[in-house]
């Protein structure tokens, strides 16, 4: 069955048009899940990593900073809805700040960039089919954006979603466009690859890329990073960060005892009795940002080598086929992710980078931490902390989940400068000029309530 079952897949991939380099991905994924490859990594099976260089340790001259930058393109991860915040559009299309959204502070950002160094810096989406039209179109207004010989955008492959009961793909009629899904970031080299950007970029004279998350504002451009990732000559390299107790869920990277390796474990990643091992700050005291660097030239001739297929670890993703009704069809979405590529590359290493480096938005409470005076806002197109913390912000999901019921009842955020913790069970609104000092907690009264123009709470 499982046979037959790759081949429809395969052919129906085909007849959508993806790339021949995301097919034999898929079909090296689809033997390993159906081999029953849980992508499981044990932690007797590895080391903590705990000697990471520290980027405020790092000195760079100028000349190098600017000749490194000079040679990277930025590449902004930008295929997910945040569907989880009730969105229905690409993500980076929300508004962050004074009428701005992410698109518009990226685009800051590497204006900055480029202006500050007299370096090109191309900036690069990977988007997916559902997010490629809407961003173009956000980003037409930027006339000078673009950079000769590079697009500013290349698109993200899709595959099948299996049904879980006989990895054959599944069909949903009620809306065909849900039997596909994304094969996770991971798909990031394959997509370069399928779609000749990695050979534009090369042909174009740059050398390094540096990718992050859309949502993630604090990966700016650096030249500092730039620069020492050039002079280390390592393949590839991860910006990490330390970790609180409030870092439970985000990857960490870790050394294979098999071969001295480093690799990238993630949640799914970790089988459910080992969590405790995971979550232990102080075991694994650095977590993985998501921003990564690479070596173009590198990545294709790894690619070449391997004929397309890194052999990234699988993550296997049980879901529903329609996420919005969980009585419809289980399937299977085969994934990767894109940090885990670290494993692949011989010599590959990391960096301990600032907090400031990791602002992503996942919720509403992180949206409203970015809009309010805990941050100023740029010219360049960067957040900058005000303090040295930032509050710990816990809004009732029931009522701010969803971008359209957390803006009509914060309309305008209120100032947390002062705040340690605010924490709101219940149907609140807020006006104008709201100040909360201290560790606030707003309780459910059962009914609507609301905060007053200029009222201040806490201390």
């Amino acid at each position: 069955m499982s046979e037959a079952g790759l081949e429809a897949a395969r052919e129906k991939m085909r007849a959508a048009g993806v790339a021949a380099p995301a097919i034999e991905v898929f079909s090296h994924y689809y033997t390993l899940l159906e081999s029953g490859e849980t992508g499981v990594i044990r932690e007797d099976s590895i080391s903590p990593m705990v000697d990471v260089p520290l980027l405020s340790d790092v000195h760079v001259s100028d000349d190098a900073a600017r000749d490194a930058l000079g040679k990277t393109v930025v590449i902004k991860l930008n295929g997910g809805l945040g569907t989880s915040m009730g969105l229905d559009k690409a993500k980076t299309l929300l508004e962050v700040r004074d009428g701005l959204n992410f698109l518009d502070l990226i685009v800051r950002q590497v204006r900055a960039a480029r202006t500050t160094w007299d370096a090109r810096v191309p900036l690069l989406f990977m988007n997916s089919f559902r997010t490629e039209a809407d961003t173009l179109g956000h980003l037409a207004q930027y006339e000078d954006l673009a950079v000769d010989g590079v697009p500013l955008s290349f698109m993200q492959n899709q595959e099948p979603k299996l049904r879980a009961d006989d990895l054959t793909p599944v069909t949903w009629d009620a809306d065909p466009t849900l039997e596909w899904c994304p094969p996770g970031h991971g798909d990031l080299y394959t997509a370069l690859e399928g779609s000749g950007v990695l050979d534009q970029l090369i042909d174009a004279g740059f050398r390094y890329a540096c990718v992050s998350n859309g949502d993630n504002l604090g990966a700016a451009p650096n030249a500092t990073i730039a620069g020492w990732f050039a002079a280390s000559g390592a393949p590839y390299a991860a910006e990490v960060c330390r970790r609180t107790i409030n870092d439970k869920k985000g990857g960490h990277l870790a050394v294979r005892k098999a071969d001295g390796q480093l690799i990238l474990r993630d949640t799914a990643q970790t089988a459910p009795e080992e969590m405790d091992y995971f979550t232990d700050e102080h075991r694994h005291p650095f977590f993985h940002t998501n921003n990564l660097w690479f070596d173009l030239v590198k990545l294709r001739d790894t690619l070449v080598e391997r004929e397309s297929v890194l052999g990234l670890p699988m993550i296997r993703n049980e879901k529903t086929v329609d996420p919005a009704d969980s009585a419809s069809t289980p399937v299977i979405q085969i994934e990767s992710a894109m940090g885990a590529a670290i494993e692949v590359f011989e010599g590959a290493t990391a960096i301990c980078v600032e907090r400031e480096r990791f602002q992503p938005v996942k919720t509403t409470n992180e949206l409203l931490l970015l809009r309010s005076d805990v941050y100023d806002l740029g010219d360049d197109g960067r957040l900058v902390a005000t303090g040295d913390s930032s509050p710990e912000i816990d809004l009732d999901p029931r009522y701010y989940k969803k971008v359209d019921g957390f803006s009509s009842r914060i309309p305008q955020a209120p100032s947390l400068r002062n705040a340690t913790r605010l924490k709101v069970r219940g149907d609140w609104s807020f006006g104008v000029d709201v100040r909360v000092r201290g560790a606030v907690e707003l309780d459910d009264t059962g009914e609507p309530g609301r905060i007053e123009d200029g009222t201040t709470l806490g201390q």
